[in-house]
């Protein structure tokens, strides 16, 4: 047989595969003899029908007259080794596959051995088979259509009563393996988005429903993994778990998307059966209830990151009742969103909802049962703790220490009183909202924050068609037929929060008053910008949420709104104004550049900037603290940084408050000439500053010594020189032919030297001398996670300088101060129409 099978044929030809196939008919048994040929033989055939598929049909019509796919059931049968079994179902997956002629793919689907192979007992302990039969499920999928799919199911008076592909492929789907749950998802859509209304009814009916709900619990377990890691974190206060942490989202995000894939192809039971399940056993039970969690710092890490897993739901997940059923319950108070039939969840997917081929379930351990019950103990009397912002007009006052506090309420005190997590947490879930379009505006407006230009737009729109008034509501602040609009909506929603999810909040209950809310939620934004503990980054994503709500400027504000904005602004000016005095002030102008632009895509760019995986990271010391000493350049530069991205947004909002057009670049002057009396001038040195090796002139130089080396001293000429808004510090060496001319040898930034006299030796002068740049904490290496820099950050060099005298010390103490107070002057000069931004508002009319 050996001989025969390796003579010598035309590979690919219809004799070959004539051949092949006899071959396989005489094998009887398959042993370790004749093994290796069946395999071969497998995978030539296979090979062969594909290139037939594409050049020759009478390769297939050979294949389907001797009924090639019967043999390779009998082989299938007769095996008793795992490599055939294997080979096999990468046989059939590579044919199926490739096969492009639609006759070829009926003639494949049409008989019972496809669905012999899908529910034959194949031993999947060995995760390579289990690897190559999902594989072979997957390929089958992937030729779904409407017709091809009836022959897959059998029915029964018109009714589906198997689907083996559909069946069998779901047992995997929350294998531990990845790459096994990506293959069944992929089959699983396929699916679903034939179209087919029987298919539909079929997976949408007991008890292959049971599917979506086990979907929607392992997605539970997987928050719950996510909150502990978190939580773990926290306690340990390290940055070790980061990357499982970034694992674990990633996975929940996966999920979501795979989840609003299914929801995308339309299938309307499925739809609801998905958010009745992401309602009951994710969002009431864990999520909503833990945003009033306050009492100690764990419970205040499970808020911050359920906030985080509301936002990716709500952004990912594009469902119309989802989002607003979650929208309508955070205009509940807090003790009404957890449903006391929710707090008994295990988390368990049964057998009977999600068996695999080994009997695989998803089994939550205790802790994560103790972990959901901690979630679920909800406790709102440490929320009163939190201050009030005091910007609440008195008519809009209400008894913020009783239990009747409001999810939203609840949130908004965060903005006002928390700390940058929860402010960041908060801003980022009504983003979220404003930007879900699956939102009902009228919901939206209730929550007090639908964007003004949707507002003005279907305020106009009334008009157009005649309802009501037309001006009056065009220009009157809250409308009767808006406020009716948004009554009825709500209330049927608050029904359904009582009949399907078991919490108890009637309209009654419920202040349904979007101008006094609009107004509340302005309240909080003006007041996080007043704090001096919140992170730029944190104030930037409140500018674009100000920005969506506000686009009108000045006439939205009230004056206590206009008084805060423009003290809080003033203050921070004050702070701009003494870096020009400051470590960094000659990288002060450029930095403000760069931060303008970016700052003004962050306020007028369609999305918010913030990244909410934020939330998910302990909250640790600024790296100028943890890594490096607070006196240092480098810990200067990271306030400096952050400084001016707190003051570049203040001005941009006071631009904005203004009424005014925010323009591209910053209103800063140019570089002024160099006086010709300057050092640099008479040195001869030109804009682009000195260079080891270059030759200038020495004005007002010192001589001094200095070493680098421990009993290596040198002696060198000491000068301060500044251009502009740049300065250097220059040691030169002379030059014995060209006196009064020197090499430049060694050369530092002139800003931030700090220069002193030794205390005990005054011949002694002390320079700290700062890296010509820093790396920003921002410039982060992504793949390594969250606050891990990509290098050891710089750090401040020191020269000790000793004079002839303490005539010499004095005199080169002098020129280093006057050269960096004429490179502070130049640098306040630039940025003065900066600093003098025109903030009266004069008599325009804002609200009271």
């Amino acid at each position: 047989m050996w001989y025969s099978f390796w003579r010598s044929r035309e590979r690919f030809s219809l004799d070959e595969l004539r051949y092949l196939t006899d071959q396989l008919t005489k094998v009887q048994d398959v042993n370790d003899a004749n093994k290796d040929f069946v395999i071969e033989a497998l995978r030539s055939i296979a090979e062969l029908i594909t290139y037939g598929d594409q050049h020759n049909l009478a390769f297939f019509e050979y294949f389907m007259e001797n009924q090639v796919m019967g043999e390779f059931v009998r082989i299938l049968k007769i095996s008793k080794t795992i490599t055939i079994s294997i080979q096999l179902l990468q046989t059939m997956s590579i044919m199926i596959q490739n096969l492009k002629n639609e006759h070829a793919i009926y003639y494949m689907f049409s008989n019972e051995h496809i669905s012999f192979l899908i529910t034959y007992s194949f031993d999947f302990h060995n995760e390579e088979l289990l690897s190559y039969y999902i594989s072979f499920l997957r390929a089958i999928s992937g030729k779904l259509n409407k017709n091809t799919i009836s022959l897959l199911i059998k029915t029964q008076d018109e009714e589906i009563v198997s689907f083996p592909l559909y069946v069998e492929g779901i047992r995997f789907a929350f294998h531990e393996e990845s790459m096994v749950r990506t293959a069944v998802r992929a089959l699983t859509l396929n699916v679903y988005h034939v179209g087919d209304e029987s298919v539909n009814k079929y997976v949408a009916s007991p008890p292959h429903d049971d599917y979506f709900l086990s979907l929607v619990k392992y997605l539970q377990e997987q928050c719950q993994t996510l909150i502990r890691l978190v939580l773990d974190a926290v306690k340990n206060n390290s940055l070790e778990s980061t990357s499982a942490i970034l694992s674990a989202a990633d996975e929940i995000e996966d999920n979501l998307y795979y989840i609003s894939d299914v929801i995308s192809a339309g299938i309307p039971d499925v739809g609801r059966l998905i958010t009745d399940a992401i309602l009951k056993h994710l969002i009431f039970p864990m999520l909503l209830p833990s945003i009033g969690k306050e009492a100690v710092r764990e419970e205040k890490v499970v808020s911050v990151t359920s906030l985080y897993l509301l936002c990716c739901i709500l952004r990912i997940v594009k469902i119309k009742d989802l989002a607003n059923i979650v929208a309508a319950a955070l205009l509940c108070h807090q003790e009404t969103c957890t449903p006391g039939s929710m707090l008994k969840l295990n988390g368990h997917i049964s057998a009977d909802n999600a068996e695999s081929g080994e009997g695989q379930k998803i089994d939550n351990a205790d802790h994560n049962q103790e972990l959901l019950q901690a979630i679920c103990e909800v406790s709102v009397s440490d929320v009163s703790s939190l201050s009030q912002s005091p910007l609440k007009d008195e008519s809009l006052q209400k008894d913020f220490n009783s239990s009747q506090w409001t999810l939203r309420e609840a949130l908004l005190s965060y903005v006002t009183s928390g700390d940058d997590d929860r402010v960041f947490g908060s801003l980022s879930l009504l983003a979220t909202l404003l930007q879900t379009k699956e939102l009902d505006e009228l919901m939206l407006d209730s929550l007090g924050i639908l964007p003004q230009r949707k507002q003005h737009k279907k305020l106009l729109l009334q008009a157009l068609v005649g309802e009501g008034s037309g001006e009056e509501q065009l220009f009157s602040r809250e409308s009767n037929s808006m406020k009716d609009g948004i009554t009825n909506d709500l209330d049927g929603y608050l029904h359904r929060l009582h009949d399907q999810y078991g919490v108890s909040c009637s309209l009654s209950e419920v202040e349904v008053c979007p101008l006094a809310h609009r107004f509340q939620v302005l309240d909080a934004l003006v007041s996080v910008f007043v704090r001096s503990n919140i992170s730029a980054e944190t104030l930037w994503d409140g500018g674009w949420l100000l920005r969506q709500l506000l686009p009108c400027g000045e006439a939205e504000f009230n004056k206590v709104h206009l008084k805060l904005l423009q003290d809080s602004y003033n203050n921070c000016t004050h702070r701009f104004l003494a870096e020009t005095r400051g470590v960094w002030a000659d990288l002060l102008i450029s930095i403000v550049m760069e931060e303008w632009k970016k700052c003004k895509r962050a306020i007028e760019a369609s999305s918010p900037r913030g990244d909410p995986r934020r939330l998910l990271f302990p909250k640790k010391k600024p790296v100028s603290e943890e890594v490096i000493p607070i006196e240092t350049s480098i810990a200067a530069g990271e306030r400096m940084f952050e400084m001016v991205k707190v003051f570049i947004l203040l001005h941009q909002l006071q631009v904005f408050a203004l009424g005014r057009p925010l323009p591209d670049q910053p209103t800063i002057l140019p570089p002024f000439e160099t006086p010709e009396e300057s050092r640099a001038k008479i040195s001869e040195l030109d804009a682009s500053g000195p260079k080891p090796g270059m030759e200038i002139k020495i004005v007002d130089g010192v001589p001094c010594r200095i070493s680098f080396e421990r009993g290596k001293e040198r002696h060198f000429c000491f000068l301060a020189l500044s251009i502009g808004t740049y300065g250097w510090l220059i040691l030169t060496e002379e030059l014995p032919v060209k006196p009064g001319c020197g090499i430049i040898r060694v050369c530092a930034p002139l800003a931030g030297c700090d220069p002193k006299v030794d205390e005990k030796h005054a011949r002694w002068l002390h320079i700290r001398i700062r890296p010509s740049t820093f790396l920003h904490t921002n410039a982060v290496d992504k793949s390594s996670g969250h606050g891990k820099m990509k290098t050891s950050p710089l750090i401040d060099g020191r020269w000790t300088l000793a004079f002839r005298n303490e005539a010499s010390c004095k005199s080169a103490l002098s020129m280093v101060l006057e050269e960096m107070c004429s490179q502070s002057k130049e640098v306040e000069r630039r940025l003065q129409p900066l600093l003098e931004l025109e903030t009266d508002y004069g008599d325009s009319e804002v609200l009271p």
